[in-house]
């Protein structure tokens, strides 16, 4: 795999700029170069990081226009994913990472830092001990949702029906989202080609 692959991302993203370009390249390197110091990303997966990582963090750029007034927390954000790709995307929207993990945060704000990138900020939190409200909730993969749910729905405020949570899950998980009726769900190779995405899906689930 490639730092070229990221090249990919103006087909999917015809709008997106030269500088957001940039950025991801510099992440990516980021990414390999931090990634051999303190493993945060599996060996398997760094080998595949444009797809695995940065590409299927933007499905939820596809689905949602995040806006320049809104905030988002990715709760359990392990090495910055899908925090730190959509904040590169929506370079005007406030995103806070949270992560239980110290060594996880430590490599995502060394990342934030080195691109330089000022609408992150990430925290070594556990969600259920964090009290601050956003637009809407991230996670990928974390647990089954309902449980994701119930450890961050005090996450999301209330004021108007967009606000969410926005899940990143793969395989079949229809049992789970029973008693969440107000859920939509969609597949991200409605998205993207690459054949990883096949069970992939993004579930939201506005408040």
């Amino acid at each position: 795999m490639e730092k070229t692959d990221i090249l990919q991302l103006k087909a999917y993203f015809p709008t997106i700029s030269d500088n957001q370009i940039q950025l991801f390249k510099e992440i990516f390197e980021l990414y390999i170069f931090w990634n051999k110091q303190i493993n945060v990303i599996s060996q398997k997966d760094i080998e595949n990081l444009f797809v695995r990582h940065i590409l299927h963090s933007l499905s939820i750029a596809k689905i949602v226009e995040l806006k320049h007034t809104e905030t988002i927390v990715d709760v359990g954000t392990g090495g910055g994913f899908p925090g730190i790709p959509l904040a590169i995307m929506f370079p005007d929207t406030q995103f806070t990472l949270i992560d239980s993990i110290g060594k996880k945060i430590k490599v995502v704000n060394e990342i934030i830092h080195t691109a330089n990138l000022k609408n992150v900020i990430a925290l070594q939190k556990r969600s259920n001990e964090y009290k601050e409200q956003f637009n809407f909730v991230t996670g990928r993969a974390v647990t089954a949702f309902p449980a994701f749910y119930n450890s961050v729905k005090h996450l999301v405020k209330k004021k108007n029906n967009r606000n969410g949570i926005i899940y990143l899950k793969g395989g079949d998980f229809q049992k789970e989202l029973k008693s969440f009726r107000k859920a939509k769900v969609y597949s991200v190779k409605d998205f993207f080609s690459d054949e990883f995405f096949e069970t992939k899906k993004v579930i939201y689930f506005p408040k």
